[in-house]
């Protein structure tokens, strides 16, 4: 008798895919704000916007990836970090603009569904939500057989925040004599792995496991540190300071991320010397034997997140920031002139 084939013989399991479902259903659960109507599993998720809270509420959304970082996890067989990254690199990007993160969803595609690995990976983004305060209200697992190797996967997320029209952060309301303050970054965040992948496996051919001394801990625990989450840090300033300007510092580092915050005819000088730039970025740069303008160009140099603001209101900005426990650093000044980014001082030497 000729064999009847199934979904599961074409390489797609709808059980596993729903065994998944039941093993990520607590922490999605636990992201939940009031505004969210339903359950896990519809068609679409429901947000009810508070609208009475805004005179004039605008929706700002982004959405991103996590790029090749996503070879460290496959490699190290670690995915419980990787969800962060995807939260934060669309939530810090609206964060930008003044916007609170109100949900979130993600698309993750797989080659094989492998319930605990995709659970691992959800739980990171529902963790990641959870710090953001945002609800993560939908997503979407796709079992790709033959189209991802068997283990390998993709994650993007997508974010949607809310902003009163009057409070949105542009680059109009940056004028000269602004001062830059600069937020720590946890580490490498997720830009630059492609260079960064060159370095650690090709010209150092690292494995992984390899305890890094001035790290203190091995070059993939080091690799697969998540990307830092701003909103609970700089909402709190947003509603409370006129902040003129800020820019999260991902791809480009700071001669692409910085300018965007700027309007024409407007530049900013930065002082290397400003903070200390981390160990993992020194060595980058010394195994790679990486320009510096280029470590700036692609890294974050140990600044995620940096905020534009007249001298006066950066003092108080500073102040509340020391107050809360969290460092910064006095790292700059917009000036009249090119829209571009001087780098002097510190590492930097061009």
């Amino acid at each position: 008798m000729e064999k009847k084939l199934t979904y599961r013989d074409a390489g797609v399991d709808i059980d596993a895919g729903n065994y998944s479902v039941s093993l990520i259903k607590d922490s999605v659960k636990a992201t939940y704000r009031p505004e969210v109507l339903g359950d896990l599993g519809g068609f679409g998720g429901l947000f009810a916007l508070q609208s009475a809270k805004y005179k004039e509420p605008v929706l700002v959304s982004g959405t991103d990836g996590v790029g090749t970082k996503l070879r460290l996890a496959f490699m190290l067989d670690k995915h419980d970090t990787i969800g962060q990254d995807a939260v934060a690199m669309c939530v810090n990007d609206i964060l930008v603009q003044g916007a609170e993160p109100l949900f979130f969803l993600d698309y993750l595609a797989v080659g094989k569904l492998l319930p605990e690995q995709v659970a691992s990976v959800v739980k990171g983004v529902a963790g990641a939500c959870r710090e953001s305060g945002c609800a993560l209200i939908g997503g979407e697992t796709a079992e790709m057989h033959g189209f991802y190797p068997e283990g390998e996967y993709d994650i993007a997320g997508f974010a949607v925040g809310v902003v009163e029209k009057s409070k949105i952060i542009t680059s109009e309301r940056v004028q000269e004599g602004d001062v830059l303050l600069g937020l720590p970054s946890s580490g490498l965040h997720s830009n630059g792995f492609s260079l960064v992948r060159k370095i650690c496996f090709e010209v150092k051919g690292f494995k992984g496991d390899e305890y890094i001394d001035e790290l203190g801990r091995t070059i993939g625990e080091e690799l697969l540190t998540p990307t830092r989450l701003y909103p609970r840090v700089c909402l709190p300033l947003i509603e409370k300071f006129a902040i003129h300007g800020m820019a999260h510092i991902t791809g480009g580092g700071f001669y692409d991320n910085i300018p965007r915050a700027l309007p024409e005819g407007m530049g900013v000088e930065v002082d290397a010397g400003a903070w200390s730039v981390p160990p993992i970025f020194r060595l980058l740069q010394s195994w790679g034997n990486v320009d510096w303008k280029e470590m700036y160009r692609t890294f974050n140099m140990g600044i995620g997140m940096v905020i534009l603001a007249a001298p006066d209101e950066a003092k108080k900005i500073g102040a509340a920031l020391s107050a809360a426990g969290e460092p910064y650093y006095t790292m700059g000044r917009v000036v009249k002139g090119e829209h571009a980014v001087t780098i002097k001082g510190g590492v930097f030497h061009e």
